[in-house]
């Protein structure tokens, strides 16, 4: 009896958090949608900033473009070096010293607080390099910041799904290179790509990073990896920080928030067909 109350116990303890999740989740979407509804508009999403000061009229599609070629970029590169450095650890690294080191060091750089990649960033790249502000040295910045994220995650997901594959493939005398290329990767690829992805909206989603490497109040959307950009989240601290215009601060944070959730639908949209394409392939 005692243990059926007991289980009954956690089971309603474990409901009322995941009710208290969602519902702060959802309370968080509706209180930001309300907030800035009256500015919310298809205008608001395809016009530039206007108004003075600028931010207090007009819409966000620069500062939308740019999140999304600096989410782009950053994932590209910290996603490779993530995922190669996931590789290495689950499947080339021997135990030992350098081993642990490099382990220790991805544990540390998680750690870090983002503000430091960009402080960084801008003192390699711009005042030692004599680089322009620009959406290149913010992407190395966020880069940076997402290789943690993605190693720790495509880790898990290679020791899961791959080791399997991988000890049986050298029992039958097949090389390491071909069951990476042509069992672990193909298994996985789907959580691979969604934990790029998640990386992506975790870098699209920060400020310190870029506040001194690329991004700017105004720009036009970037031609160039060494123009500046827009992004949403500076958007929104600039107008938030400088108290401009709370309306359209509610109305870029929604759109923020409503691009992210979007973004993790999307993953988990391929992710499903991926895994069923999988699974009638290796069925």
């Amino acid at each position: 009896m005692k243990r059926k109350l007991k289980h009954m116990l956690a089971g309603l303890v474990f409901c009322l958090l995941g009710i208290f999740t969602a519902g702060v989740t959802l309370f968080l979407f509706l209180y930001v949608f309300y907030k800035g509804r009256d500015v919310i508009s298809l205008s608001f999403l395809l016009e530039e900033p206007a108004g003075v000061p600028v931010g207090t009229d007009g819409g966000i599609f620069p500062a939308l473009a740019g999140s999304v070629y600096l989410g782009g970029l950053s994932a590209l590169m910290g996603g490779l070096m993530g995922i190669g450095c996931a590789v290495y650890l689950s499947f080339y690294s021997p135990n030992g010293r350098f081993r642990s080191m490099v382990q220790a060091s991805i544990q540390g750089l998680s750690g870090i607080p983002s503000i430091l990649f960009g402080l960084v960033a801008y003192t390699f790249l711009i005042y030692q390099l004599g680089m322009p502000r620009s959406l290149l040295c913010a992407s190395v910045a966020v880069a940076a910041m997402i290789v943690p994220f993605t190693a720790i995650r495509a880790k898990k997901i290679l020791d899961e799904k791959g080791r399997e594959y991988m000890s049986n493939s050298i029992s039958l005398g097949l090389s390491r290179e071909y069951a990476l290329g042509r069992l672990i990767l193909p298994a996985c690829l789907a959580e691979l790509i969604e934990t790029t992805a998640l990386g992506m909206a975790y870098g699209m989603g920060a400020v310190a990073p870029i506040l001194y490497t690329g991004a700017v109040m105004q720009s036009k959307i970037p031609e160039k990896l060494t123009d500046p950009f827009m992004s949403l989240p500076y958007h929104l601290y600039m107008l938030v920080n400088n108290g401009f215009s709370l309306e359209y601060a509610y109305g870029t944070a929604f759109v923020l928030m409503a691009f992210l959730l979007c973004i993790h639908l999307i993953c988990k949209v391929i992710s499903y067909f991926m895994d069923k394409k999988n699974c009638n392939r290796y069925s």
